[in-house]
């Protein structure tokens, strides 16, 4: 017994020294992973009983999934991060097509064409995952190189904003949410690399047109009651994913038509499990709203996590997010190589980001949007994306750490 709990502990050791990069973000990802395994376990009651499977086949691929994304970060964070300044530029050009070949041929699921279908494994994908991550490598390779000329409007800014504007535009009409979100994100990384506020503030200002005439459209509807919206926009799929976002909108303003729909009916399942959870919760694999809510293993489980673990353990998941953040900030002062420095800002603020809205959606401080939680809900191609995201970002720690220490060996070999 002695001998395996010492094999054991020199496996574990070992690992630990293979393992570069901050400590504190692969500790972060590891709590998350095991809540992760937690709660969808918990949360897939329902799913598995409607298709006839066993709740146990979930939890095993869910296990799967995290496995697999462990050893994606594993990987990724070995190679040296510089390659990626040099596929940012082809990942972000194969985006464009695939965007386009979604929007015109994507699986429909839960009333969007997010997904294309890869073959042979028959894994449905979302292609702004993999947009997102190229425009975030590809935007970080533009700030590190025009730092020069970052304040010029014509060599400095439209190189940068173009490409973020195309992929906005191309997510926006399958997913309004993410395409919100990139484009937040992207503002904010852009103001961080020391783009101009007056060019930032034009940009933020074209953006807020489309986003007043829709909580205009909201208002107006709601005041008219005018059902004729949804029956005029049924021609297109652009068209219904506009009445989804008016009728979205107008349930997060005033609280939806009726109870029966769908957005309102999610928001107020969720609102019932928050007060049910309380302070500390009704213990794991206590929960009840997760036999009503339609989706508590990916959109709506923070919901199920404070139900379940009360306002602590949501308190602790968001703790988690902020101190895996903080960490990243700390990776972008220490990186002495600005495309090495936004690029783990930018892939560190999108999952935070996405984190947040996932919350604020759950706790009903925003319009329902379909974004998952990083790391916690039910896997797909989203976990695995996010894996690749902190792989990249535990590669410029890696890079970072490995030049402290050629800078604390010097002055000692001097002496």
């Amino acid at each position: 017994m002695s001998n395996i709990n010492t094999i054991e502990q020199h496996t574990l050791r070992g690992l630990y020294h293979r393992t570069k990069g901050d400590k504190v973000i692969w500790a972060a990802v590891v709590v998350l992973a095991l809540v992760s395994l937690l709660v969808v376990y918990s949360s897939t009651g329902t799913l598995a009983y409607k298709m006839s499977k066993s709740t146990e086949s979930y939890l095993f691929k869910q296990v799967m999934f995290i496995v697999f994304g462990m050893l994606v970060i594993y990987y990724l964070h070995k190679v040296n991060y510089k390659i990626y300044s040099q596929i940012a530029r082809l990942l972000f050009i194969l985006s464009i097509p695939l965007l386009i070949y979604t929007l015109a041929f994507g699986v429909e699921l839960n009333k969007g064409s997010r997904w294309i279908r890869l073959p042979i494994i028959q894994m449905t994908m979302q292609t702004s995952d993999l947009a997102k991550l190229a425009l975030f490598m590809y935007m970080s390779r533009l700030l590190s190189k025009k730092q020069d000329k970052i304040k010029d409007f014509k060599t400095g800014f439209l190189p940068i904003i173009i490409p973020v504007g195309i992929i906005c535009l191309l997510i926006a009409p399958a997913n309004l949410s993410t395409a919100l979100l990139i484009g937040a994100t992207s503002l904010l990384i852009m103001f961080i690399g020391r783009v101009s506020m007056k060019h930032l503030l034009l940009t933020i200002g074209v953006a807020l047109i489309p986003v007043l005439i829709l909580i205009s459209a909201a208002v107006v509807q709601h005041r008219t009651a005018d059902a004729d919206v949804a029956v005029r926009t049924e021609k297109s799929k652009i068209f219904t994913r506009l009445s989804t976002w008016v009728n979205r909108v107008e349930s997060f303003i005033y609280g939806g038509k009726d109870a029966d729909d769908e957005d309102n009916y999610q928001v107020n399942q969720a609102k019932i499990a928050i007060a049910k959870g309380g302070w500390m919760g009704l213990g794991p694999g206590n929960s009840e709203q997760r036999n009503f809510l339609p989706h508590p293993y990916s959109d709506f489980i923070f919901a199920i996590i404070i139900e379940e673990y009360g306002l602590v353990g949501g308190t602790f998941i968001l703790f988690i997010y902020l101190i895996f953040l903080f960490r990243s900030i700390r990776i972008y002062k220490k990186c002495p190589y600005a495309f090495g420095a936004f690029l783990a800002l930018a892939l560190s603020f999108t999952l935070v980001i996405q984190a947040l809205a996932n919350m604020a959606v759950n706790v009903n401080l925003f319009p329902v949007t379909g974004v998952t939680l990083p790391l916690i809900s039910m896997g797909g191609s989203s976990f695995i994306f996010t894996c690749v995201s902190i792989g990249i970002i535990l590669s410029v720690a890696r890079n970072v750490e490995q030049l402290e220490a050629v800078k604390t060996e010097t002055p000692a070999e001097n002496q």
